[in-house]
């Protein structure tokens, strides 16, 4: 198994191509208030996890030599907790990155997103050559965008698109929020006193 990092309490591991994680994934994406931003709540048939998802999470970005996806585990029970995005944008360049999260409703309300996503922009920052970190949801999805704002990105704009099967809130719109290496830098330099 390919751990990417590990934190206090999470590990990041690298998906299989397995029966078992595609119930892990299945069981997430049944939960209607998990999908409720994603598509109004609907759950995704493991057919379309074996079809479409799975390949998208195993995928390897060689620009990072790494996945852009990784199973979420919690370190002291090895419980499944959801999954994680830090996706380069182009195939072929680590500087920008696109960071999102699904985890299941036992992990929420515990830090766990934002301990997640931080560890991600640091290992970007400084080992993976990231110049910018960018992550996008619903304008109405307070929640993530707390854990957004809380891992440092910034909100950059708001933006409308034409979907195909508007969901509530679509009507306000989405957010992007960002963060670049040198502003990050910046404040890591503060939280360390060398400024």
């Amino acid at each position: 198994m390919t751990v990417l990092l590990e934190t206090d309490r999470l590990r990041l591991r690298a998906f299989a191509d397995s029966e078992a994680d595609v119930e892990r994934l299945y069981a997430l994406d049944s939960d209607p208030e998990v999908m409720q931003f994603l598509n109004g709540g609907k759950p995704t048939t493991r057919e379309a996890l074996r079809s479409t998802s799975l390949p998208r999470l195993l995928h390897e970005h060689p620009c990072i030599d790494s996945r852009g996806f990784w199973a979420a585990e919690d370190r002291g029970t090895g419980d499944f907790l959801g999954w994680f995005e830090f996706r380069p944008l182009r195939e072929d360049s680590s500087a920008e990155v696109e960071l999102g999260y699904r985890l299941g409703r036992t992990a929420w309300g515990r830090g766990l997103a934002t301990e997640g996503c931080l560890a991600l922009i640091r290992k970007g920052f400084t080992e993976l050559g990231v110049e910018r970190v960018t992550a996008d949801t619903m304008a109405v999805n307070g929640r993530s965008r707390r854990v957004m704002e809380k891992s440092g990105l910034i909100h950059v704009r708001t933006y409308f698109q034409d979907w195909p099967d508007a969901i509530e809130g679509s009507e306000f719109g989405e957010v992007e929020y960002a963060l670049t290496r040198a502003d990050w830098e910046l404040r890591e330099s503060g939280r360390t006193g060398l400024i």
